[in-house]
């Protein structure tokens, strides 16, 4: 990881607010003072289905392939060397990997289990940091080595193709095709490739971010190279690039809930209506962003969100380390053992609130304080780059 004191580049502001909002979300529904008093809007859907959570990972997937246009505008300017910039995106695929496999290694070692053994033999795979890192290398050497047009066929092929294996290919063990948590093709091929200790600890028999759902999840990520191709063209007017990406939004969106009576809108499944109403709501949220601040110029707001969106991957990073390491702080409430996370909600919160609220308030606190972590880099326009 490396600190760029100074950004010489302009950024696309829109998409830091973007980017630092679906963050800051990201922190808030992750951290709840309490899990049995959450609003519903707050957590996943159960199963098929979209809640304003379940959209958070998906608009970090999208935000990558924007991202990967753009910066690949200014690399490709100092090197027409595809190998050295496939490299570049190998080495920090396996970056994000390390740091996801670290986090897991701390909170073990926090946990009291010093036996690296056994935190290997139970270390979960897949997740969402190693999908971000998957999507955003294969999504990258698509982009260099793939015209525009090839990559609308390719997104086209895997939302079919995903289609297709999904519900016609029949399950080993099953004997049909389905779309059942345990018994679907994706869940046979993750416990076949990783085994059971390896896969999501709520579960062990399927993973939301398995190996199958991975092709999806890199249409995802097309989804945004298109709307990022779009933007960074210098040949078009604003102001009709906002109208097609509103037009295109929208209309992903109505396809989606199409689709959705026959491969039902699922998050943990990935499905490809998922994609397109996900993908088209991302669309039509980074369009009127971009019109409100990159085109007219409101940016009174802007601050906050881009403090996060700057630095997003360390806003990660904090949001698993700051909560873990207070619950590793031993401490008492009322006679009885608790860490210091359960105490400061318990003392700071309960009694002031409703048990939902107070489980919502210690969750706005906590993005406050990685706010307050993340300020004085956003201050000295520091960026930690992987």
């Amino acid at each position: 990881m490396t600190a760029d004191l100074k950004v010489k580049q302009p950024r696309l502001l829109s998409l830091d607010v973007l980017r630092g909002g679906t963050m800051a979300a990201m922190i808030l529904v992750n951290n709840p003072g309490d899990w049995a008093h959450v609003y519903p809007p707050l957590d996943h859907a159960e199963w098929n289905g979209c809640t304003p959570t379940d959209l958070i990972f998906p608009f970090f997937l999208f935000m990558v392939g924007v991202s990967i246009v753009f910066a690949m505008e200014k690399r490709i300017s100092q090197t027409q060397d595809h190998g050295k910039l496939i490299w570049h995106a190998f080495k920090r695929m396996v970056t994000l990997l390390l740091i996801n496999y670290g986090i897991h290694f701390f909170f073990s070692f926090i946990g009291g289990d010093f036996n690296i053994l056994n935190i290997l033999r139970n270390l979960r795979i897949p997740g969402v940091l190693p999908r971000i890192a998957v999507v955003y290398f294969i999504c990258t050497v698509i982009y260099l080595k793939t015209t525009p047009k090839t990559r609308v066929w390719l997104f086209v092929s895997a939302l079919i193709g995903y289609f297709i294996i999904m519900t016609c290919v029949p399950v080993p063990g099953v004997g049909y095709a389905n779309l059942n948590p345990e018994t679907n093709l994706g869940a046979w091929i993750d416990r076949l490739v990783f085994g059971t200790n390896h896969l999501w600890r709520e579960s062990h028999v399927w993973d939301p971010e398995g190996i199958l759902g991975t092709i999806p999840a890199i249409a995802t990520g097309l989804f945004g190279i298109r709307v990022g191709t779009w933007l960074k063209n210098k040949t078009i007017d604003d102001s009709k690039k906002i109208n097609w990406m509103f037009v295109y939004g929208v209309l992903a969106v109505v396809l989606a809930l199409f689709i959705d009576f026959f491969f039902p809108i699922n998050k943990k499944l990935w499905t490809s209506s998922f994609v397109l109403y996900t993908g088209g709501l991302a669309t039509v949220a980074l369009a009127l962003l971009y019109w409100v601040i990159d085109m007219n110029g409101y940016k009174r707001a802007t601050p906050f969100f881009v403090t996060f969106g700057m630095n997003s991957i360390t806003a990660y990073i904090l949001a698993d380390i700051v909560p873990g390491a207070l619950g590793a702080i031993p401490a008492h409430f009322n006679g009885k053992p608790t860490n210091l996370y359960g105490y400061l909600y318990q003392t700071c919160f309960v009694p002031f609130f409703t048990p939902v609220n107070a489980s919502l308030a210690a969750a706005i606190a906590l993005v406050f304080i990685i706010w307050l972590i993340l300020y004085p880099l956003y201050k000295r326009n520091i960026i930690i780059k992987v």
